[in-house]
């Protein structure tokens, strides 16, 4: 895990980022369901999910980015059910991004509410529960001089805004965690994915990593 932290960071600075935004999260296997993991410590071992949430600071504004990818290259049946759930939830609340909605609260203008309804209606736990209570963050926060820029999330979104928005699962019973994290900015009738070129499609990312000999 810290081996590609210190890559991640090394990367920034190579393309002329002048600080990393945070430390970087490098969390495989059980590792992948706790937040905000930074000890970076462990092996990643074939068959482990590995939960990569870095950002870079450029010109002092600062991005928040998280891809979940399959150590060995391919995803297992269960963890690619839990993946696609996650990704249909973030495409379900980036699809609706526009001025006037709210990043928090309980009305139908909530984007964290549009993705909690989602991942309580799609997929079970192993004792046949719903999903929902392994959503245990915010679907997301504004993002600019710092990588959580002081916001209120109940007021409306205006143009000009950039939100991460990130959508994640965390089962420790089954050692899968997953989340999937873009930077959107709000555009006057809808949002432009910012991080667009980075894959989250699950057949993508299988792909992308067999292209560079993990299999």
């Amino acid at each position: 895990e810290y081996e590609i932290g210190a890559l991640m960071k090394y990367t920034f600075e190579r393309v002329g980022c002048t600080d990393t935004a945070f430390d970087p999260i490098i969390g495989s296997g059980p590792h992948s369901t706790i937040l905000h993991y930074t000890s970076d410590a462990g092996r990643m071992e074939a068959g482990d999910l590995v939960v990569l949430d870095v950002g870079a600071e450029y010109g002092d504004y600062s991005a928040d980015i998280a891809r979940t990818l399959p150590v060995s290259g391919h995803f297992t049946p269960r963890q690619r059910e839990i993946y696609e759930i996650v990704l249909a939830a973030q495409k379900a609340v980036i699809a609706a991004v526009k001025p006037g909605m709210t990043l928090y609260g309980r009305g139908p203008n909530s984007l964290h509410q549009i993705a909690a309804n989602y991942l309580n209606t799609h997929g079970k736990d192993l004792h046949g529960e719903p999903l929902g209570k392994y959503f245990i963050h915010g679907i997301g926060h504004s993002v600019g001089l710092d990588v959580h820029d002081l916001s209120d999330g109940t007021l409306e979104l205006q143009p000009g805004m950039v939100l991460a928005i990130e959508p994640g699962l965390y089962l420790p019973e089954e050692n899968i965690g997953v989340r999937i994290e873009d930077n959107v900015l709000v555009t006057k009738d809808g949002c432009e994915v910012l991080t667009k070129r980075l894959p989250s499609d699950p057949d993508e990312v299988e792909k992308w990593m067999q292209d560079r000999g993990i299999h």
